[in-house]
């Protein structure tokens, strides 16, 4: 049975996005929904389908067992053979094509936690059907991606949200009323850092080929990526160190560490980024890495009692972090739970850790000050399926949905930019909405190291890299903020 699902035919119709149909779908109101409301009970459940289920898919998944999963979608099935155990009356699926397909009726929502490459593709075109979209972080692996989604979200009015789950914790929503507050007066430096990567970054392409495990479809997993032959040091798990599938450490933990900082620094888009790294290459991410974004000057709201300058973020990852600063605790770590962030005030610091968890002031005064956001005491994702049910004009402000996290996620994969373009020696002018790069011209070339060859020779080191050809600049940026995709894949289109 396995390998008759295997076989089945995988270049499905393209989901290019019939704005008619789509409209269709989401103008009718299924039976268990409360008649012409357009809002359900709360006792309703959802019928939801996971696609990328072996690792966190599985962990979301468990924290929506209260509702219906009927459908269960992924390209390695011993990977993920124990949730498919787990929900036996769920329908199983190599290609999430054809569960969109046989399954468009009959789901109302769709959980994805695949590789980062597959993300804008696979939720892009579930929004499109009118499907509520829960996305793990990062939330796109390309900038493009990232507005589609957000423009995509708000043209289908669905219920969306990212799988940063520390937005919907504590910690998040006293470090932005804090800030908001003027409590550390205004900031012009952030410094933040992860102790990641924890998967094999800085290696060569592998030149054995391996065998495909019956229970891997190869083809599905590279997706819209370039094919290349396979090899287990891509799957599972370890595909985020890898550039066609990945975006590295900076892509998978600044989802969860920056957020506090873009949130409660009410950050838009940089105007300027500059990387480096660790060698880089071609192929896979370096093992550490520095990004400064600079923003420019930002309006607050009227209840902010802080003013928002031009600030410098910097971004440590690899095992560098930032130097501490005076007044440090003697003997306190400032890595808390994988990483911290330190907002630099004009009257005091504001350390908080991963997840934005146990936010402090350097100072040692701890704040009282108004609570303004809606506290969630719900898991993650379930703040998002209760958002589900109901209308959007009813909606609860759900944390982390498109509209926040798209531009976010902006953010991130710009970092990944100013690292895979740093052999530009410059500072890179960014305009946002435009999604462009304003100082790249069309004579500027770039050379990048496609393998480091480097050996001992009768106790002599021999260095010997392999480089690419000079190649455009300009053409490679284009491609890294909006892939091509390999056919039969395909976005649908971006709503104006």
């Amino acid at each position: 049975m396995m390998k008759d699902n295997k076989n089945s035919e995988i270049s499905r119709r393209e989901f290019i996005g019939n704005t008619a149909k789509a409209a269709a779908v989401f103008s009718i109101i299924p039976s268990h929904v409360v008649s012409g409301l357009g809002y359900k009970a709360p006792s309703d459940k959802l019928n939801i389908a996971g696609i990328g289920i072996g690792g966190m898919g599985a962990t979301n998944l468990r924290n929506l067992e209260s509702e219906n999963i009927v459908a269960l979608c992924d390209v390695d099935w011993d990977y993920s053979a124990s949730v498919f155990e787990k929900y036996p009356d769920a329908k199983k699926y190599w290609d999430w094509r054809k569960m969109y397909d046989e399954m468009e009726d009959s789901i109302d929502a769709v959980v994805i936690a695949t590789a980062d490459h597959t993300h804008g593709i696979v939720a892009g075109h579930a929004i499109t059907l009118g499907k509520h979209v829960y996305l793990q972080k990062p939330l796109t692996h390309t900038v493009y991606e990232s507005r589609l989604l957000t423009k995509l979200a708000d043209k289908y009015k669905v219920a969306t949200q990212m799988g940063n789950q520390g937005s919907s914790a504590e910690g998040v929503r006293l470090t932005c009323e804090w800030l908001w507050a003027g409590e550390i007066g205004e900031v012009t430096k952030v410094e933040a850092f992860t102790d990641r990567p924890i998967w094999p970054q800085g290696l060569n392409r592998p030149e054995e080929v391996h065998t495909i495990p019956e229970t891997l479809n190869w083809d599905l997993f590279i997706g819209p990526a370039p094919m290349r032959p396979y090899n287990s040091i891509y799957h599972p798990w370890n595909w985020r160190g890898w550039w066609d599938f990945g975006t590295g450490a900076l892509g998978d933990m600044a989802c969860h560490i920056l957020h506090p900082v873009f949130l409660g620094l009410r950050l838009g888009y940089p105007i300027r980024a500059q990387g480096n790294s660790t060698l880089l290459l071609t192929d896979c991410a370096p093992n550490a890495q520095y990004v400064r974004f600079t923003y420019p000057e930002r309006e607050g709201k009227e209840t902010d009692k802080m003013k928002f300058p031009e600030v410098e973020v910097s971004w440590y990852d690899g095992g560098i972090r930032p130097m501490l600063p005076d007044g440090w605790p003697a003997g306190k770590n400032m890595n808390d739970a994988g990483g911290g962030v330190i907002f630099h005030g004009t009257k005091d610091k504001l350390i908080c850790g991963c997840y934005g968890k146990d936010p402090w002031l350097l100072s040692g005064r701890v704040p009282d000050v108004p609570k303004i956001f809606r506290r969630v005491d719900v898991s993650h994702e379930m703040n998002w399926a209760n958002a589900c049910k109901q209308s959007p004009e009813n909606r609860t402000n759900i944390s982390s949905d498109f509209s926040e996290a798209g531009p976010f996620n902006e953010m991130v994969v710009m970092g990944v930019l100013a690292v895979r373009l740093q052999g530009l020696n410059k500072e890179l002018e960014w305009d946002g909405e435009n999604m462009e790069f304003t100082n790249i011209s069309d004579s500027d070339q770039l050379r990048i190291c496609i393998e480091d060859a480097f050996t001992i020779q009768n106790g002599h080191p021999t260095f010997r890299k392999k480089w690419t050809d000079p190649m455009s600049a300009k053409a490679f940026a284009e491609e890294l903020i909006r892939h091509d995709y390999r056919e039969p894949y395909s976005l649908p289109d971006m709503p104006a």
